[in-house]
């Protein structure tokens, strides 16, 4: 399906008046006719009375094809079924009366996936008689303008199999407008149903942290790509994934957030534990480190300055007494030797 774009039909006040004054010269002639048939010329008065009678009833047809565009809409035509073209941008514009406006999802609110407005909500009276709630027209307009869909938050397995959630905010506009009303029955919902889809196949490829051994470019080289720490990469993946899949409804995805990211909470818990057992794991290596290194320091100075003169099998007590002292969780309590060493 090809856009067309009518760009001759922006001349919606001069019909107006064109079309007003011919009605009021009907009427004029309405008039006339009878006050004819009152002065006595019957034939004249009748045929005038008759023609400017059937002028009155049929002049206002064309201001039925009256239509206003605001900034950044756009209205897709049909004449009896068939496409015939689209206009675009603001003004008054002036159509075949007889062509329909063609908006699918003139009545979908893109808040949340599948979310459908399907049916006007009614409410009863004190009386038992039903009424409507709210009276709304849909809007077979299209908006041009960059919109956003935020889906619902879903939970997907990462590559290592962990359940984690996550969400997406996705910005979006209409490019062509023959292709998002006739390729698809509903391009708000078919955007929104694409970007589940591209969501789950490209959170399959990450796991949620860093982790050894995972390829996630394809290339065959591990990588330390994740979630959590390549969200840029992952979102461009995610987005140009939508883009693949919403090309024939005409859709441009201009971004791709992620809004949401978290373990699911049936394993938050434990990944936390996790999460601590490692933190605690790499300071206790930061503190052994730094502790040998102080060990290996005194004995230097003490062998430097001869100040004690220890053998082997004491430079081995003070090193454990040393480790003990600065590795512990809790301050040293020593115990003086004020005897002989011996």
């Amino acid at each position: 399906m090809q856009e067309i774009i009518l760009t001759n039909k922006k001349n919606g006040m001069r019909t107006l008046v064109l079309w007003v004054l011919i009605e009021l010269l009907a009427l004029a002639g309405v008039i006339c006719g009878a006050v004819l048939m009152e002065n006595g010329k019957m034939t004249i008065g009748l045929v005038v009375f008759i023609v400017a009678m059937l002028a009155f009833c049929v002049c206002w047809i064309p201001l039925v094809g009256l239509r206003v565009l605001k900034p950044q809409e756009a209205l897709v035509l049909t004449l009896f079924g068939k496409y015939i073209g689209t206009i675009k941008g603001e003004g008054f514009y002036a159509v075949n009366p007889f062509c329909v406006a063609v908006n699918p999802a003139a009545g979908t609110k893109l808040n949340q996936s599948g979310d459908v407005k399907t049916h006007t909500p009614l409410t009863t009276t004190a009386n038992g008689e039903s009424a409507l709630a709210s009276l709304q027209i849909p809007n077979k307009r299209i908006s041009l303008k960059i919109m956003t869909l935020n889906n619902n938050r879903q939970k997907i397995n990462d590559c290592l199999g962990n359940p984690v959630e996550i969400g997406i905010a996705v910005m979006w506009r209409v490019v062509d407008t023959a292709k998002a009303a006739f390729n698809v029955d509903n391009y708000k919902e078919y955007l929104s149903l694409q970007c589940d889809s591209a969501l789950r196949n490209i959170v399959r490829i990450y796991p949620y942290d860093v982790a050894p051994g995972i390829d996630t470019t394809g290339d065959g080289i591990e990588d330390d790509g994740s979630l959590r720490g390549s969200s840029e990469i992952v979102a461009s993946r995610i987005r140009d994934e939508i883009q693949k899949r919403v090309d024939e409804a005409g859709i441009e995805i201009l971004e791709a957030r992620i809004t949401y990211l978290a373990y699911a909470p049936e394993i938050a818990a434990v990944m936390l534990q996790r999460q601590q057992a490692s933190a605690i794991i790499d300071a206790r290596k930061m503190i052994v480190d730094g502790a040998v290194g102080m060990v290996e320091m005194a004995l230097e100075r003490l062998n430097a300055n001869e100040t004690v003169q220890l053998d082997e099998e004491r430079k081995a007590a003070m090193v454990s007494n040393l480790l003990v002292v600065l590795c512990g969780n809790h301050d040293a309590q020593p115990i003086v030797n004020t005897g002989s060493l011996y």
